[in-house]
């Protein structure tokens, strides 16, 4: 192992040390209730080491946020010809209720999900990220679909990110609720299953334009 990729390694570890202490944190009295000065304290890293991996409070929210965003768009963009976008993203679609069925009730309490169910200011931020999250899932089937289709790509990405959000709303109030997360997993996965299958009725695969057309 090089010295780069050792450093890396420890880089990604202190990072998501400080976003599960937030997550817990956030979790336990609330997100407007806790300071990035409380997070690093749990974290046992100065305020500083903090801002080093995330650049404001509201970033220790999304440390996901990213990775999901990359990844919806790899699948749309790697899909094979005559497969909708709604086929491709399924699987990640599916991850996040796996995910979800992983958690304790404790983890899942500071996960995004209860945060958005109690908090106005953390739900504006979520739908806020979820706009750019479209933006690129609009782009990413523009790219392989057609020049003209720009308003149907809109609408599929839009569509997409709206099951998310909705899975995300549901098992927000569940758990706030006291309900247990691999219940809930339980009871969301046909609703998201379903909600997919209705856009993939509606979101029917169009000619692909390749990057050597």
């Amino acid at each position: 192992m090089t010295e780069a990729s050792l450093r890396e390694r420890k880089k990604r570890r202190a990072r998501a040390e400080i976003a599960d202490a937030a997550a817990r944190l956030f979790g336990e009295r609330g997100y407007e209730n806790v300071s990035v000065a409380d997070v690093a304290a749990a974290a046992e890293v100065s305020p500083q080491t903090v801002y080093n991996h995330f650049g404001t409070k509201r970033d220790l929210l999304f440390d996901r946020d990213e990775e999901v965003t990359s990844t919806l768009v790899r699948l749309v963009t790697a899909r094979p010809r005559g497969v909708s976008p709604v086929a491709a993203v399924r699987p990640a679609f599916l991850a996040e209720v796996d995910i979800l069925r992983g958690r304790s009730p404790g983890e899942s309490a500071g996960d995004l999900p209860a945060l958005c169910a109690t908090s106005s200011e953390v739900r504006r931020y979520v739908l806020e990220s979820r706009d750019r999250q479209a933006d690129a899932l609009t782009a990413a089937i523009v790219d392989t679909g057609d020049e003209d289709e720009l308003f149907t790509a809109k609408a599929c990405a839009a569509a997409l990110l709206s099951v998310l959000q909705s899975f995300v709303d549901h098992v927000g109030r569940r758990i706030v609720d006291g309900a247990r997360p691999g219940d809930v997993a339980d009871e969301v996965e046909p609703m998201v299953a379903a909600a997919l299958d209705g856009l993939e009725r509606r979101c029917s695969p169009r000619r692909r334009r390749t990057r050597a057309d």
